[in-house]
């Protein structure tokens, strides 16, 4: 008989996807939810939480990359940046690649996940919470942007899927009080799941960011981690002129960020807000 151990994920109905995992280096149950990491053959070191993955050490350039540059680059002022969630660190390692960037608040409701990933995962977060930039907040997301301290230029809501202590994130009143925590011409981002199975959930983000936001959208990313198809990232903004910054203006910005990427590049960020039609659908 195997003692193979696989994890497996069961987010979304009649699918099952699972990964080998090689070596088990921490589980345990935080309190807030089921957190494990390991190593796997083809994506390298691993996080679950409450059986989703949530990053790897692989391809997780993918996501942190367009779910910061992306707003950053498109705002081209931002000075002051809040993160809601991403307990990984790599929202915050690329936020802190723009030099312009003062000050970025980081609000992760458990502090274990914080703590196992800079332990077990520290090329995620590259150093990033020991920048003297960075001001790490534990508590509750959605009760820190219901009072903020200050006004942000940009806000990237990296949450977990609607489920468990991430459930919160996807709600009207979060995002209205998201809104709030916004300086004029800000613009939020947010993660919306993958389209071709989780379409209630775009759908749902992009009704309530209709109601608050002159301008509203979504763009996509590829993440061969996140399965049955491209990820969804929400888009809402009081500034129109956001969506439309000129591939040349993106371009000077982008010369101007400390290191290279992976994915992000400025004709990348431009085409990800071209949307196939079953996507288009849920962008009401």
């Amino acid at each position: 008989m195997s003692d193979e151990r696989w994890v497996t994920e069961n987010l979304h109905d009649g699918v099952r996807t699972g990964f080998r995992a090689d070596k088990v280096l921490y589980e345990e149950g935080t309190g807030h939810q089921h957190l494990v990491i390991f190593e796997n053959a083809k994506f390298g070191r691993m996080m679950s939480l409450d059986g989703i993955t949530q990053v790897t050490e692989r391809d997780e350039f993918v996501y942190h990359e367009m779910m910061s540059h992306v707003p950053i680059l498109a705002h081209g002022a931002a000075r002051k940046v809040l993160i809601i969630g991403g307990g990984d660190g790599g929202v915050l390692r690329e936020v802190l690649r723009h030099k312009g960037v003062e000050k970025v608040t980081m609000v992760e409701i458990d502090r274990s996940v914080v703590d196992m990933c800079v332990e077990h995962l520290p090329m995620i977060s590259a150093g990033a919470f020991d920048d003297p930039r960075t001001n790490l907040v534990i508590a509750d997301g959605a009760a820190f942007a219901a009072n903020p301290d200050e006004r942000y230029d940009v806000m990237i809501v990296d949450s977990t899927d609607p489920v468990g202590p991430g459930a919160v994130l996807f709600s009207p009143e979060f995002y209205a009080n998201a809104k709030n925590c916004l300086s004029e011409g800000g613009v939020i981002v947010t993660q919306n799941g993958v389209p071709f199975v989780q379409g209630d959930e775009l759908q749902g983000t992009m009704g309530e960011f209709k109601k608050l936001f002159r301008s509203y959208g979504c763009y996509l990313a590829t993440i061969p981690t996140y399965v049955l198809g491209s990820m969804a990232l929400g888009w809402g903004s009081d500034n129109p002129e956001l969506l439309n910054v000129p591939l040349e203006v993106l371009e000077d910005r982008f010369a101007a960020l400390e290191g290279e990427t992976k994915y992000y590049a400025p004709d990348v960020h431009k085409a990800a807000f071209a949307l196939p039609p079953y996507v288009k659908k849920f962008v009401v």
